[in-house]
């Protein structure tokens, strides 16, 4: 159900350096790391960047929005001076710039579809076929544990990635887990729930996987919490205290 890693460093480098930056994930690798959660939407030229805010203003200076701006335009932004004076300049990436250091450097990765409004069904697609022929070898030798995992709070975003390349596994992200989660599970072919651990308890996650569903949780910042929800039966999450929670340090507890 969850044959990927167990600890994942939050957007690169969690705290440690610029979130969705090359350099985030050079800090994940210092701290041994090989699994990484990171998000990517479409420019105005619908080619996938690395960023989680659809506005700029946060990790990008000025005005402006990523589905408005040219791939190369955006690529020009400094988003390293938001986070510290060390990573002026540092780029935003384009999502095969990401794939390509991940693939040399051996690092599983958790990618988010983080469409902006009104391109969901765009972006789950552009995402689901990139991926899917970038690991065409390891799909094809059914090498899953290497292949990305695809997770969105958008369900339109995740219908188009399974539409478009159902060899690319996907993950239904959620806040809080409604109702009818294993309807929309089913329906999404989804391999795993990814969910908020603040929201979570041990009897939801118990149903979850007694359902057959991997189980994942987003942002696990306390080792004391990172044990409890392990010992629920938690697969695996993502932290942004990449220098408290080891990438291995609560392997078996």
């Amino acid at each position: 159900m969850w044959p990927y890693p167990k600890i994942v460093a939050h957007r690169g480098g969690g705290i440690l350096a610029p979130e969705n930056t090359v350099a985030g994930l050079r800090a994940g690798l210092a701290y041994g790391f090989r699994a990484v959660e990171f998000d990517v939407m479409l420019s105005k030229d619908g080619i996938g960047m690395v960023m989680h805010d659809p506005d700029f203003g946060r990790t990008v200076a000025g005005p402006g929005a990523v589905a408005r701006t040219l791939a190369r335009d955006l690529a020009a932004l400094d988003a390293g001076s938001w986070h510290s004076a060390q990573f002026k300049g540092e780029p935003v990436p384009y999502y095969t710039q990401f794939i390509d250091y991940c693939k040399e450097q051996g690092i599983w990765m958790n990618v988010e579809i983080k469409p902006a409004d009104g391109f969901e069904a765009a972006t789950g697609a552009w995402v689901a076929r990139v991926t899917r022929d970038a690991y065409a070898d390891e799909i094809a030798a059914g090498d899953m544990a290497h292949v990305p995992l695809l997770s969105s709070f958008s369900f339109e975003a995740l219908v188009a990635a399974r539409d478009s390349a159902s060899e690319v596994p996907r993950a239904y992200l959620l806040d809080r887990i409604p109702a009818d989660w294993q309807e929309q599970a089913r329906a999404l072919q989804a391999v795993s729930i990814n969910t908020n651990h603040k929201h979570l308890t041990r009897e939801l996650a118990a149903t979850i996987k007694a359902a057959g569903y991997g189980l994942f949780c987003y942002t696990v910042n306390d080792p004391d919490r990172a044990r409890e929800i392990l010992l629920w039966g938690v697969d695996g999450f993502c932290t942004d205290r990449i220098d408290l929670i080891g990438p291995s340090a609560l392997q078996g507890r």
